[in-house]
């Protein structure tokens, strides 16, 4: 879609849902770029005792989920942020189609949002998705890496592994091996999920994704992984040449060793398909495991790419971040809001046209937004040493 159907931007910002990934870094982000923010909960009390909570008090306004507020306060121009379950983003999102406001998110794209977003095009207005930590800045590393081994090896290849693990766990493990940062049914049926991917050079279906858990050592450290969702539609969308012959592409998730054992009695639940016993389990896990003040938590993500042509020419690199939380922001949170906050940025900025956009979709504003990353305090590192996995664990 032509930028000059683009609605202009307003320069407000309703940034909808205060949870545990909201963070200091991205919504001060944005009280600073925009002109107006509003931040909402479900009553102001709570969104004032978040924002105070963030050192954030009287830098942006607040608001009360109550019925029809939202709809009152949304004017053309203006970025509607949705930090809600991704159920709710359909809705918000059109409410801002209706209201020709920009819309972003950090979830992954669904049929009903693709959908929506194809209605949103038609009247100049953005919608950013996939823009948080994974997905999100794994697709700025995948991007990065696919255009470097290009540049080296060219279009065909014969032999192509790309691996992207992802993980929120413990700065210091504990028995369970985790630590919730989103909510713990979502853990779970995330886990209930099949997940579909490349090894060996076969499509691969791991109908209980935990089944399929593997260790990798990152940095002389131990880990567990293992296959998540399905990682095929990735393929196009991180500009994969057709003519690369792909033996491994897995996007899964990272946990402690030691997780696939601690988490047996879970799994037997899961397996069950039973959502009351899933639901039930889920608030017993969260009283058991609670998140506290003192708690710090860790982000893990590596991306890596090895490519081989017939001619023998090769190329390897892989991306590395791994951050701990701090009294002042846990690092999920910094590593999700902090992406979708400078992706607001660029829609202020009248930098992205209008119609679906994930994280930066091509190398060049990979490179931007990672440059923006690492110099807001969520630095990767680049290695030529990819991470080493290993078989099936028993």
């Amino acid at each position: 879609m032509s930028d000059k159907r683009l609605v202009p931007t307003s320069g407000t910002v309703h940034w909808i849902g205060t949870g545990l990934s909201t963070g200091r870094s991205g919504l001060g982000l944005l009280c600073d770029h925009a002109e107006r923010v509003l931040l909402w909960d479900r009553t102001t009390e709570r969104a004032a005792r978040r924002l105070a909570a963030l050192g954030l008090a009287g830098r942006a306004e607040v608001r009360a989920l109550d019925p029809g507020a939202v709809e009152a306060h949304v004017r053309a121009g203006d970025v509607v942020v949705s930090m809600l379950p991704a159920a709710e983003h359909v809705g918000l999102l059109r409410l801002a189609i209706a209201r020709r406001a920009h819309f972003a998110c950090t979830s992954y794209v669904s049929e009903a949002l693709s959908e929506q977003a194809d209605a949103a095009a038609d009247v100049g207005v953005v919608v950013l998705t996939e823009a948080g930590l994974d997905p999100g800045i794994d697709h700025l590393m995948a991007h990065h890496l696919v255009e470097q081994a290009r540049q080296q090896v060219g279009d065909s290849a014969a032999s192509v592994t790309f691996t992207s693990y992802c993980g929120g766990i413990p700065a210091v493990p504990n028995d369970f091996r985790y630590r919730f940062s989103w909510a713990p049914y979502g853990v779970l049926v995330a886990l209930g999920t099949p997940a579909q991917y490349i090894e060996a050079g076969l499509r691969r279906t791991a109908r209980h994704p935990w089944e399929a858990t593997r260790p990798l050592q990152l940095a002389g450290e131990g880990f567990e992984v293992y296959p998540n969702r399905d990682s095929l539609p990735f393929i196009a969308q991180y500009g994969i040449p057709d003519g690369w012959q792909l033996g491994t592409f897995i996007r899964g998730t990272l946990r402690n060793a030691g997780w696939r054992q601690a988490w047996t009695q879970v799994f037997d639940t899961v397996r069950t398909g039973d959502q009351a016993r899933v639901r039930s389990l889920a608030g017993e896990l969260a009283e058991r495991y609670p998140t506290t003040e003192t708690d710090r938590d860790r982000v893990v993500l590596s991306v890596a790419l090895a490519v081989r042509n017939a001619d023998g020419r090769q190329w390897r690199g892989a991306c590395l971040l791994d951050l701990v939380g701090d009294e002042t922001e846990s690092a999920m949170a910094r590593c999700v809001s902090l992406p979708l906050a400078f992706g607001v940025t660029r829609i202020l900025d009248a930098a992205l046209p209008s119609g679906l956009h994930r994280a930066a979709e091509t190398a060049d504003e990979a490179t931007r937004w990672m440059d923006f990353l690492n110099s807001h305090g969520v630095r990767s590192t680049f290695d030529d040493t990819l991470p080493t996995p290993s078989g099936a664990l028993a």
